[in-house]
């Protein structure tokens, strides 16, 4: 069983999960080019937990949400929800798995209908699925009740309502069929900082509540660190580490997470001054031609010839713990 894999007790298990993507070609171009946004990913969440995903703009978090969630379809790999294999199910069987598993945008307002009014918005999945016949407006209020917002409102439309207020507005969607897995992609990027944690702290008491499991994708580590019981960091379509939530904060192995960690500001101004950050040199290359390799060793400070010729693949450390890295080290970011 690939690293990261669990049996089938887990709520969501994701094995060499690969998805592509096919830019250019047409009149100018003869071939289009590949771009590999998921490259054999492996991971799993336990029913009830929080997976965190993590890592910079354009590495694969949002395609391996996606494709998580049958929302597209990967070319190669195994996803697992329960004991069903969900990665090639289509038709009526892709309907009851995206019952199972639902979708949070990043922008609660794009993925919201400005024509249609939350009555009818949380209304619709409900006759999609045929759930609560009848007592199609009990359920609404219900729902608008469990993420803080008024009943009374519920004729109201999307303009009507704050950031925060439509994205909790975009949760009640998910929560309307009693989904088992909810794939939440960056939820809080769009929000101001102090409307963040209600809106944190209403997915923390829903998955107490309703025992929910979350893939939580974001790029704001202390974000991720408030929710996630283990964090999964992807670099240029690949898994680099990954790890129970304290271990991997406290006692970070790739040089790319050690990166990523260092750029959270300390609240203690003596100590943030104290501390190092580790400024990684030069871009992100492009995903249409990545390095070969280790992907990450055109901005990593340890790399060698052998980064260049060689892939390290995903090994575990012991404790949970898991890194690609040819040399992994302890290096103190705190």
């Amino acid at each position: 069983m690939a690293e990261g894999s669990a049996d089938v007790s887990s709520s969501l298990t994701v094995d060499h999960l690969v998805k592509e993507y096919r830019v250019g070609g047409g009149l100018l171009r003869r071939r289009a080019s590949v771009v590999q946004a998921v490259s054999d990913v492996s991971l799993s969440i336990e029913a009830g937990k929080t997976f965190g995903l993590v890592g910079e703009s354009g590495c694969g978090k949002s395609s391996l949400g996606r494709t998580v969630a049958r929302l597209q379809t990967g070319e190669s790999g195994s996803i697992r929800l329960g004991g069903d294999e969900i990665s090639r199910v289509s038709g009526r069987s892709l309907r009851a798995i995206r019952r199972r598993v639902q979708f949070v945008f990043q922008d609660p307002y794009a993925s919201l209908n400005p024509r249609k009014s939350v009555r009818a918005t949380l209304a619709e999945p409900l006759a999609i699925h045929r759930l609560h016949r009848g007592q199609e407006s009990r359920r609404v209020s219900e729902l608008l009740e469990q993420v803080g917002l008024n009943p009374a409102h519920a004729d109201r439309y999307p303009h009507e309502f704050s950031g925060g207020q439509r994205q909790r507005i975009g949760i009640a969607r998910a929560l309307a069929v009693e989904p088992e897995v909810i794939v939440l992609d960056e939820p809080v990027s769009a929000l101001d900082v102090s409307i963040q944690a209600g809106v944190l702290n209403l997915l923390d008491e829903l998955q107490g509540r309703l025992g929910l499991t979350y893939l939580f994708i974001a790029h704001d580590l202390s974000v991720v660190r408030h929710l996630s019981d283990r964090v999964g960091v992807m670099y240029l379509g690949r898994m680099v580490e990954q790890g129970p939530v304290d271990r991997l904060y406290e006692h970070p192995m790739h040089p790319y997470t050690q990166a990523l960690l260092s750029a959270i500001p300390v609240p203690d101004p003596k100590v943030e001054r104290a501390r190092q950050r580790i400024v990684l040199r030069g871009d992100v290359p492009s995903p249409v031609s990545p390095p070969s390799g280790c992907r990450f060793r055109t901005r990593c400070w340890k790399a060698t010839e052998k980064c260049a010729i060689e892939t390290p693949e995903l090994v575990d450390l012991g404790e949970g713990q898991s890194v690609a890295c040819h040399y992994p080290a302890e290096r103190t970011v705190f």
